[in-house]
């Protein structure tokens, strides 16, 4: 997966800096560098990149107010000499925050960091799409439908996935992994050790949920994200 990015910064020095950084990483497309966001607006518009480096403080639109006009694939990180702006720019949902003068080592820290949420966004917009999913097991690889998937379990470094009327599938996944790519809200971690496909549930009993004649227990950790789903599917 190749990341399209664009840098804007109205320090020139600042602005080659990072676009040096950038052409060092194999996993960027340097698609553009601007001076400032008027100039950048027009192009990043009608040609998206996956990856905005912007700087906070600029004259005529700052950063800020520019982030919140940029399309919403658009993950953006900022840039700054001031550290009272990283608050600011995680109430537009940032993905990260850089402070001048910025080294290698946090440039490229920030940009793995995008890279997986960009490719844990990737993989589960083809499992919405695809609605299937491959997983090892006994040195072979299992077709697993998601609509037979009832709720997965963690066991130390395997996961057990249950389905309806088949065999339960056991697999070397780490849990984390698997609660990423699997689409969300259907599937909703609801305690350290499961994963339910929250469609699929019969019933919750004092906070547990009811598949048949198992329970498993929601943990207080993941108690509101669950209430959340059960409120909008609730009719009172």
């Amino acid at each position: 997966m190749i990341l399209k990015c664009a840098i804007i910064d109205d320090e020139p020095l600042a602005a080659d800096l990072l676009a040096s950084y950038a052409k060092k990483l194999p996993m960027l497309d340097l698609r553009g560098t601007y001076n400032s966001a008027i100039t950048a607006m027009k192009d990043l518009r009608e040609n998206p990149v996956d990856l905005l480096f912007l700087d906070i403080q600029m004259p005529e639109l700052s950063g800020l107010e520019f982030a919140r006009i940029l399309p919403r694939q658009t993950k953006v990180v900022f840039t700054s000499a001031f550290s009272q702006y990283a608050v600011d720019g995680y109430k537009v949902n940032a993905l990260g925050y850089l402070l001048k003068p910025i080294s290698y080592e946090d440039f490229m820290a920030v940009t793995n960091r995008a890279f997986e949420v960009l490719n844990n966004e990737q993989q589960t917009t083809l499992l919405t799409q695809d609605k299937f999913i491959f997983v090892k097991s006994d040195y072979k690889l299992v077709k697993v439908e998601l609509d037979d998937i009832l709720y997965i379990e963690g066991l130390k470094d395997y996961v057990k996935i249950y389905r309806k009327d088949k065999r339960p599938i056991l697999s070397l996944i780490n849990m984390k992994k698997i609660d990423e790519t699997l689409p969300h809200p259907d599937f909703l971690r609801v305690h350290r050790s499961f994963i339910v496909h929250m469609c699929k549930l019969d019933m919750v009993d004092r906070g547990r949920i009811v598949f048949g004649e198992e329970f498993i227990p929601i943990s207080e950790s993941y108690k509101a994200e669950v209430q959340r789903f059960l409120d909008g599917h609730t009719l009172m």
